[in-house]
This record gives C-alpha cells, structure tokens and sequence, in this order.
C-alpha cells in the first residue's frame, strides 16, 4: 500500500489555488482505487466508471472543504462509496457483485490442471455468492477490508463510519460468512 500524505497535500494545495494539473495528478493517482471501490460496490464496471468520475468531481467541488493535513484517499474513498449507495438506491436493483481474476496463479510445476481452475472458480463463485448475501452495511465494510485492501481507519473514513463500527460490522460478517460459505459447502 502506497501512501503519499505530503505529495497529496501538496497537490490538494496547488488545486485548491487553481492548478487543474494537480488536480489532473491525483485523479491519476487515486482513480484506480476509486474505480475498484466503485465497482465493488456497484457490481457493474459501467456503473462504477461513471460513479468515480462524478466522485472526482464532487471531491473537486469540495476540495475547499477538505482538511489540511488529512489523507484525501479516505476522504476521496468516502465520497466515492456515496455516489455508489446513491446509484444502487435510484436504480431500484441489487447488482450482483462480479470479480474477475487476471491471471491464474501458476504453481512450480507449471499451469493448474482443468480440474483445479474448476475448483477454484467453484470456491470463487461460493465466496462471492456469500459476500453478496451478506447485508449492505456488512459487504461493504468487507469489500473495503478485504477487496480493497483498505486499513481499518481507511475503511473508516471511506464509509463514515467510526473504526470500532468497522471492527464491530466485520466481525459480524465474518461470522454470516463462515456460516453461510461452510453451510453451503
């Protein structure tokens, strides 16, 4: 995990004082992370390209707002996942969360075997189908945790929630997970 406090604090300055080139620069820095929360949380990548553009511009508009001295992913994150709540609430649908893998893991002694990408897809698809079935508050706080690879205080931020919720939600997904994977199995 990268984290460039004083390189965004810098740029944040220099776009707060009109410089759209700094602004051009954390969105290049920050727009994959936004993308995959977005998608994440919207489960459609057209969707969740759409979500992290107007989560950009939104945190463009805001910037005047914006602490000094605070790290801008979260905050970044945080109005991200609400362009992605609103989305899903005004489209009226639960989109079903899809996650590809790129590449396949390769073992020392070369490609998995047909059988074991079976097998792993079929894990894949039980884990995801049991991370769909968990309830927004509890998906979320796992997308960001696990998916995204976010800290706690990360998570945190980009949700609006206190990190003692974080832990306090995701130990409860943990436990509809275990019970819901291992059930199913």
């Amino acid at each position: 995990m990268e984290v460039r406090p004083l390189e965004d604090g810098t740029l944040i300055e220099r776009a707060r004082a009109g410089d759209a080139g700094a602004y051009e620069e954390l969105v290049r820095l920050h727009s994959d992370i936004a993308f995959r929360t977005a998608y994440l949380l919207t489960g459609s990548a057209a969707d969740a390209e759409e979500v992290a553009q107007d989560g950009f511009v939104n945190a463009f508009r805001a910037l005047s707002g914006f602490r000094p001295g605070a790290p801008f992913r979260p905050w970044l994150l945080s109005i991200v996942a609400n362009q992605a709540r609103n989305r899903r609430r005004s489209a009226g649908r639960r989109a079903r969360m899809e996650l590809r893998t790129l590449t396949l893991a390769r073992t020392e002694s070369g490609p998995p075997s047909p059988e074991d990408v079976a097998e792993q897809r079929s894990t894949r698809q039980a884990l995801l189908g049991a991370v769909e079935a968990l309830d927004e508050d509890d998906r979320q706080v796992v997308v960001c945790r696990y998916f995204l690879d976010l800290s706690g205080q990360e998570t945190a931020a980009a949700l609006g929630i206190a990190e003692g919720t974080v832990k306090s939600r995701l130990s409860r997904a943990l436990v509809k997970l275990r019970g819901k994977y291992d059930g199913g199995r």
